[in-house]
């Protein structure tokens, strides 16, 4: 697991965590704010809206499937029906994996997808790639 930077591509980086268990939230949010992320979190994906209506600096989404009120998959397809949120990448977590959900998400909105427990580094480095600008050559080709 890394836990401190090598370098910052992560700060100041703000992350919507959407997810019903108390205990996930707080391991993921951990692992976050030692890399310099701010995160906030919400309980359902109805919540989840509301939160980044209320945060429109967020950069990325962390959605767990499995919710009560509202589903990942569900809060997925209502953010992008948002046109400020188009865009942002959405990264689905799922704990019970069933053949077709990783389809499913993709086709709500879903950016991209990764199984529970989740892997430290593959979530980071995930953030990276979906949140970090490619550099761009000064070279003459």
């Amino acid at each position: 697991m890394t836990v401190f930077p090598k370098q910052n591509d992560f700060y100041p980086k703000k992350v919507l965590l959407i997810d019903d268990n108390v205990r996930i939230i707080f391991a993921i949010t951990l692992v976050l704010e030692l890399q310099g992320m701010e995160v906030v979190y919400a309980k359902n994906g109805k919540l989840g809206i509301e939160t980044l209506k209320d945060n429109p600096d967020v950069e990325v989404i962390l959605m767990d499937i499995i919710m009560p009120e509202m589903n990942g998959i569900e809060a997925t397809q209502e953010i992008r029906k948002l046109d400020q949120y188009k865009e942002i990448p959405i990264i689905t977590l799922t704990a019970k994996v069933m053949k077709g959900d990783r389809e499913k998400c993709l086709a709500a909105g879903a950016t991209d997808y990764l199984t529970k427990p989740v892997d430290t580094d593959q979530l980071l480095s995930v953030i990276r790639k979906w949140t970090t600008t490619p550099a761009i050559s000064l070279v003459d080709t």
